[in-house]
């Protein structure tokens, strides 16, 4: 059994923002994969589907982004998901919208989002990063208004393509590992 957040923010304001990249992955997958409608429990949306023949609970935190740990910390405990079976993805800044990337554990990169879950849960939990580029300065104003912001054109055309793969290859995480994971996310970001 498998716990897969997507991360964002609630509300029509922010849907289309650079910071919502992990609702807009957890709704291909949603779609997808068939899974069942979204209902509201654990502070957020949660959605119950098979991948690969595994069980998936998909959520959803709406608890804006810096609480995020809340939601995930209450659905992980109820369903009784051990961390190495919690799946978050996520926008990343430190890449560009071309690149997407996964990895077991580490730090939070300044993501209030991965803060809040560290905290409530534990660091050692899968992410995967999908990038949305930075803005040219790195003070806290520019920063905010850019995850807040919505995508050009080039940009939206790479997230789309994103998140496409990470649809694509979810049921390689949850029956392979990370491992395999990473060696098909290389493989097909090198041939986009």
């Amino acid at each position: 059994m498998f716990l897969v957040v997507g991360l964002g923010n609630p509300g029509a304001d922010y849907a289309a923002t650079r910071h919502n990249v992990g609702f807009m992955a957890a709704d291909e997958i949603h779609r997808r994969y068939n899974f069942l409608p979204f209902r509201s429990k654990f502070d957020g949306l949660i959605a119950e589907g098979l991948i690969e023949g595994e069980k998936v609970f998909l959520l959803k935190p709406q608890t804006f982004m810096n609480l995020s740990g809340n939601s995930v910390v209450k659905a992980a405990n109820f369903y009784k998901i051990l961390s190495q079976n919690i799946i978050v993805i996520h926008d990343d800044m430190d890449l560009p919208t071309d690149k997407i990337k996964a990895k077991l554990g580490g730090g939070a990169g300044g993501h209030n989002g991965l803060k809040s879950i560290d905290s409530c849960i534990t660091p050692n939990y899968n992410r995967i990063r999908i990038g949305i580029g930075h803005p040219q300065n790195r003070d806290a104003d520019s920063i905010v208004n850019h995850v807040l912001s919505g995508f050009s054109k080039a940009d939206k055309a790479n997230i789309e393509t994103d998140i496409d793969i990470v649809a694509d290859l979810i049921g390689i995480l949850l029956k392979k590992g990370l491992a395999e994971f990473s060696n098909q996310l290389g493989s097909r970001l090198n041939h986009k």
